[in-house]
């Protein structure tokens, strides 16, 4: 709920409505910012150009950045018609996976994202048939259908490390999220934001939201994971929002941890299991003093660890774990043994390997005339800001298996009217 004074932490529980009167705010909302946006020729031309395949599940991907979720998906979907080992096998090599990444259940046709540095990563990484829309979501007239979408809407007033604004209208983004939904009605979809936002507001944040996202016709689940459950070798916590259609017959359920301490399950993936090879040729990496904010807390893992979360941002990288690990002097006071000489920032490639990015997978930066720094700082926000391809998977590895039974048992043919039949539609 949005205030007319500004300040931090200002937030006033929403009044206990029925479900009626929120949908009757929400679609009220909706038609304000819809009413704003100007009609644009180019955007029916795009809308136009859309590669659908009636035997696959049709994927819209909103806020997609350099393709972290996508890609999860992609890849889950793959699994689950060729085999978890070949689809893994495959992927981590170029040549062979895009050989087979066709057979995935899920495939996209539309991303929308506004920052043009990861879009230009995602479009080396995918298939040209995907249309690209790289325009502001509040300026989007219309959005494609799709049988699912995806996508992890900005954050900033959210984040635990950032402001906590509630009337920063950023933290609205979402409704535009719900609009693509209420217009296109996919059976399904998946949104992701940081743990941050289950506290805000003494979560009260999170009910508004997800009350918002029910009201668009969707049986709502939102459940914390923690990435270094599914083979991430990063402390990342996420929470994780699943919306199926009232008239699907699918109970979402959350994948159990594939990674952990007991017996029953792989162990997690550590630094040394991730980057241990990168030692001697880790490639470029953010240089640069480290500041009292920086220091104020440890920010160096042992090799035998996952790493701290990273971030969309070079300067605040974590540390490479070889060399002396930090010492705490004080409470917000954390020291470097031997200075900077024996201390550096996790590299690019490293990142990307942290957030389980395949080596082959190609990250932009700009083409402004900046620093060097500068430029390696857009990589680095680019590979901050994505879901873990493997969280991802396993976010949509339930999505993939069902999808998969339904076309195999109901016989699905390239034929609209028999997908929406064999959906109970």
């Amino acid at each position: 709920m949005k205030l007319d004074e500004r300040g931090r932490g200002k937030f006033k529980p929403a009044n206990n409505l029925s479900k009626e009167e929120v949908q009757q705010v929400l679609l009220k909302k909706i038609q304000e910012e819809r009413s704003l946006i100007i009609e644009s020729n180019d955007d029916e031309v795009l809308l136009n150009n859309l590669n659908y395949k009636n035997d696959k599940f049709n994927l819209v991907s909103l806020f997609s950045g350099c393709g972290g979720l996508d890609m999860g998906f992609e890849l889950a979907g793959l699994a689950a018609v060729i085999g978890e080992e070949a689809a893994m096998e495959a992927f981590q090599d170029k040549k062979k996976f895009d050989e087979v990444r066709h057979k995935s259940i899920f495939h996209t046709i539309y991303t929308n994202d506004l920052f043009s540095e990861a879009s230009d990563s995602y479009k080396i990484n995918f298939p040209d048939s995907i249309v690209q829309h790289r325009k502001d979501i509040r300026k989007v007239k219309n959005f494609p259908k799709a049988d699912i979408v995806v996508g992890g809407f900005p954050c900033p007033g959210f984040s635990e490390a950032g402001p906590r604004l509630i009337d920063d209208e950023r933290n609205f983004l979402y409704i535009h999220f719900i609009r693509c939904l209420i217009e296109t009605q996919p059976y399904f979809f998946v949104a992701e934001n940081v743990k941050g936002m289950m506290n805000i507001g003494g979560g009260e944040v999170l009910k508004q939201i997800v009350e918002d996202f029910a009201s668009a016709g969707y049986n709502m689940k939102y459940k914390l994971l923690n990435s270094r459950d599914y083979g991430v070798p990063q402390l990342r916590e996420r929470v994780i929002l699943v919306g199926v259609r009232k008239d699907i017959d699918f109970d979402y359920m959350y994948p159990e941890p594939t990674h952990g301490e007991s017996p029953e399950l792989k162990p997690y993936v550590t630094l040394k299991d991730s980057i241990g090879d990168l030692i001697e040729n880790p490639g470029p990496y953010f240089t640069g003093s480290f500041s009292s904010i920086y220091l104020s807390r440890n920010r160096k893992k042992k090799w035998d660890e996952q790493s701290f979360t990273i971030q969309a941002s070079g300067r605040q990288a974590p540390l490479h774990p070889g060399g002396p690990p930090m010492i705490k002097k004080e409470a917000n006071w954390w020291e470097l043994p031997g200075g900077e000489e024996l201390n550096r920032r996790l590299s690019v490639k490293e990142i990307a390997r942290i957030q389980t990015f395949p080596d082959w997978y190609q990250f932009v930066t700009t083409s402004k005339k900046v620093s060097e720094s500068s430029k390696l700082d857009y990589v680095y926000k680019q590979i901050g800001n994505a879901v873990p391809v493997l969280l991802a998977k396993a976010i949509a590895k339930p999505f993939a298996e069902w999808g998969v039974a339904q076309r195999e048992n109901n016989n699905l043919e390239n034929n609209t009217s028999q997908k929406n039949t064999l959906l109970g539609i």
